[in-house]
């Protein structure tokens, strides 16, 4: 399949390049992101401070931005890099952590869909349907939404919003707003450790920031979290603080052979 190829050419470009990715995030998983944005193979920076981003910006590759605790300081950060970010010409993965739970998140996220260009838009089933206004379940930041019907759901948001979207669940579902992509890997385990959705949107703009097309930076991103999840898990012994550790030791590990030889990937 064409698209493996480019993962795995992808996997070699931000190894090679080293970029650096900007987050303004979610301080819960502030230092997992980070760490697994060296894992990968970039350069993390983690600023949110307003007198500081624009300069910060002006040396990154790409900008990652996380409403997973959000406050009105760093609403407005967000909302500075992003249009920042636009004039310079610096790629965004957007993750609207809790978007349809409560009012503010709602509206947050919906104004920076709004003022600022994302490339990708990354969130579970509950955030991407209350975005594109359908009504969605949550349970705190958390989906109770199935994940039937994401095809639909992932091509109308990124119709709507003009950018990749990826919809994750226990089969991941990207799109462009014409082509639909299924991943298939991955682990309960991961529901069950804290900020392994955020990771995978740090994963995502490490692949923007190397120069990967936003499509091929998604679909790489969930690849990765995916295969490196399932092989965790085996190696964990059911412990999930061991399963943790493994998770980044398979991420640092991972290579061109291991994502073919387990790779699900599907186009539709």
């Amino acid at each position: 399949m064409e698209m493996l190829n480019k993962v795995c050419e992808a996997l070699k470009l931000v190894r090679r390049v080293n970029p650096l990715v900007h987050h303004i995030t979610n301080y819960v998983s502030v230092n997992d992101c980070a760490n697994i944005t060296l894992t990968i193979g970039a350069s993390p920076v983690m600023s949110d401070e307003i007198d500081d981003i624009v300069d910060l910006l002006k040396i990154s590759n790409s900008l990652v931005l996380n409403i997973g605790t959000l406050n009105k300081r760093t609403i407005e950060s967000m909302l500075i890099a992003g249009r920042e970010a636009n004039k310079l010409g610096i790629p965004i993965v957007f993750d609207p952590v809790g978007a349809g739970a409560t009012k503010l998140r709602t509206e947050v996220a919906i104004k920076i869909l709004q003022d600022i260009k994302v490339n990708v838009l990354r969130g579970n089933m509950s955030e991407i349907k209350s975005l594109i206004g359908l009504g969605s379940s949550t349970k705190g930041v958390d989906s109770i939404e199935k994940i039937d019907g994401a095809d639909v759901i992932s091509k109308q948001a990124a119709e709507k919003f003009n950018c990749v979207v990826g919809i994750s669940g226990e089969v991941d579902v990207i799109s462009d707003g014409e082509k639909i992509y299924k991943v298939s890997n991955g682990h309960n385990i991961l529901t069950k450790v804290t900020g392994t959705g955020c990771m995978v949107t740090s994963l995502i703009g490490s692949f923007l920031g190397a120069g990967c097309n936003p499509l091929t930076s998604c679909i790489s991103g969930y690849v990765v979290m995916g295969i490196c999840g399932e092989e965790a898990y085996k190696k964990s012994g059911n412990n999930i603080g061991t399963f943790k550790v493994k998770l980044f030791d398979e991420i640092f590990n991972i290579n061109e052979t291991k994502i073919k030889e387990g790779v699900k990937l599907e186009k539709c």
